[in-house]
C-alpha cells in the first residue's frame, strides 16, 4: 500500500472514530485517549496527523461541507437542471436542525472556544468554505442558465449561511416546535433562485 492511501485510511479512521465517540459522548467528553482506543491507532499515529481532538473536529466540519458538493456537483454534471442539483443540496438541510446531528455538535462546542486562536482559525475555515460552496453552487446555476444573472451570488449565498447557521445553532438550543423548519428554508430557496 502507498504512503499516500495510508494517510487517507488513517485520516478516515479518525473521522469515523470521531463522529462516533461525537455521536456517543459529545464533544466535550472525548479525549484523544478514547480517539486511540476506539480506532486503535497509537498516539504517534494520531500526532503524526493532528496537534489536537479540534483540529479532528475541524476535519469533521469540513467533510460535510465537501461531501454536501460532491453530491451537487454529480448531479449538475448530469445535465443542466434546477431540480437535481438543488434536491442534492436541500438533502442536506434536515440535518441543520438535528440536535443530535455531529456536525451541530462540534459547531456549538467550537463556537464555545472561539477565543483560542486555532478554534477561531477553524470556524474562520468552516464559515469560509461554507461561504465558498454557496456562492459556487449560485454562479453553477449561472453559468447552466437554470439561475438568473440578477442573483447575487455573494449575498445571497451569504444569507444562505446566515440562516443554516442559526437553524444549526437554534437545533442545540431550543426544543420549542419551530415555526420555520428546513422545508421553508429549501422553499425559500428555491423562491430567490428559480428563474421566473
Amino acid at each position: 500500500m502507498k504512503q499516500e492511501e495510508r494517510k487517507q485510511q488513517t485520516i478516515q479512521l479518525l473521522l469515523e472514530t470521531t463522529k462516533g465517540l461525537i455521536a456517543q459522548k459529545g464533544c466535550d467528553s472525548i479525549t484523544l485517549k478514547d480517539i486511540m482506543d476506539v480506532s486503535g491507532l497509537s498516539k504517534g499515529a494520531i500526532f503524526h496527523h493532528v496537534k489536537s481532538k479540534d483540529e479532528i473536529f475541524a476535519w469533521v466540519l469540513q467533510e460535510s461541507l465537501k461531501e454536501t458538493n460532491e453530491r451537487f456537483i454529480n448531479q449538475v454534471e448530469q445535465g443542466p437542471t434546477f431540480d437535481g442539483p438543488m434536491q442534492r443540496i436541500s438533502e442536506s438541510f434536515s440535518a441543520l436542525e438535528n440536535p443530535k446531528d455531529v456536525t451541530n455538535k462540534v459547531l456549538m462546542y467550537l463556537f464555545g472556544k472561539e477565543d483560542q486562536p486555532a478554534v477561531a482559525e477553524v470556524l474562520q475555515q468552516y464559515y469560509d468554505l461554507s461561504l465558498h460552496f454557496s456562492k459556487q453552487w449560485i454562479m453553477t446555476g449561472h453559468q447552466h442558465g437554470v439561475i438568473p444573472q440578477t442573483v447575487d451570488a455573494d449575498k445571497i449565498g451569504e444569507l444562505f449561511m446566515l440562516l443554516s447557521l442559526g437553524l444549526r445553532v437554534r437545533s442545540t438550543i431550543s426544543a420549542a416546535p419551530a415555526a420555520f423548519k428546513s422545508q421553508d428554508f429549501t422553499s425559500f430557496i428555491i423562491h430567490i433562485l428559480q428563474p421566473r
